[in-house]
Formats: structure tokens, sequence, C-alpha cells
């Protein structure tokens, strides 16, 4: 699943990270998993969390062990989006090369 259009706008890593969020609405996603399945540098990962956390679109629990992050209910699409009909030609330059 895709962030929802309206937050399509910001800087690539950050898209990257909420579209891994969405997927993982339920369940949210630790830094290392984050890592994982979005292809950045770490401090570009780091700058892109701390961005999103300003700004109110992800939501950081920890329980003292684990840390997890979540997307805040407003970037979470009502219905999944289709990747290939969404998917914009800027969507596709920004993929591609990375600002």
């Amino acid at each position: 699943m895709r962030v929802k259009r309206e937050y399509r706008d910001r800087a690539g890593t950050e898209v990257a990270v909420l579209d891994a969020l969405v997927d993982r609405a339920d369940d949210g996603m630790t830094v290392f998993e984050l890592r994982a399945a979005v292809e950045a540098e770490i401090d570009d990962l780091e700058e892109a969390l701390s961005t999103l956390k300003a700004d109110g679109l992800i939501v950081v629990d920890s329980d003292g062990s684990e840390t997890v992050i979540k997307p805040d209910d407003q970037v979470v699409p009502d219905e999944p989006l289709d990747v290939d009909d969404e998917e914009t030609i800027g969507d596709w330059i920004r993929d591609r090369f990375p600002f």
C-alpha cells in the first residue's frame, strides 16, 4: 500500500519511509526494519524520521525494550492505492533519480 497522494510530494526518503510504514500500519516497524525496507543512507533515514516526527506524520512508541514507529492515521489511505494506477511521472522520476 502507498501513502495518501497529498503526502507524496515530500523528500524521496520521507515518502519511502511513509510507504513502508503504511504497509505495516498495524504492527509498525523498528528502525532496523525500516533500514532494511528503505534504500537510504542511515543519516538520510534519521533525518527523514526526525522531519516526519516533527510534522506529526509518524508516531513513535517505546515500551522500554523496543521502539516501534507507526504512521499517523492521517497518512494511511482508507482504501489501498494501486501502485501502477497512482504513479505519476513525477513519482517515477523521483523514485529513479533521488535529489
